[in-house]
């Protein structure tokens, strides 16, 4: 079973072993309405904790996706070059942006379990 891990940004990663899945949050998806595109890391990119992995596009603004750990990208989710709005109908399942081989599993230590993250988002929102 995956452990599920969320930044300060609204971002999520589900780590299974020594990889982790990332997208936006539910959370995020809904502040930034109707998604119309998704700009996804090439597969064998590296990238640093914190770097920008790419790009959502919606109606109301484009915002930097940023990668929660370090490591190699190893997949996109191509169904979201055809059809974007995946990530507002299930943004953290289906709706996925990338995987990645984690570096450094510490780096995970940093990041907020889901009632964590839940109530720094309606913290935020107040």
């Amino acid at each position: 079973m995956s452990q599920v891990k969320y930044t300060k940004d609204h971002e999520y990663i589900a780590v299974d072993g020594d990889t982790g899945t990332v997208g936006i949050t539910d959370n995020a998806q809904h502040k930034l309405g109707d998604i119309t595109f998704v700009e996804m890391p090439v597969v064998g990119r590296e990238l640093k904790k914190g770097e920008s992995a790419g790009v959502v596009e919606s109606v109301k603004a484009a915002s930097d996706v940023y990668t929660p750990v370090s490591g190699t990208v190893t997949e996109f989710n191509p169904a979201l070059e055809d059809k974007p709005e995946l990530v507002n109908e299930d943004a953290e399942s289906a709706g996925w942006f990338f995987k990645i081989k984690i570096a450094d599993a510490s780096e995970l230590a940093g990041l907020m379990d889901r009632d964590e993250y839940l109530a720094y988002a309606k913290e935020e929102d107040e």
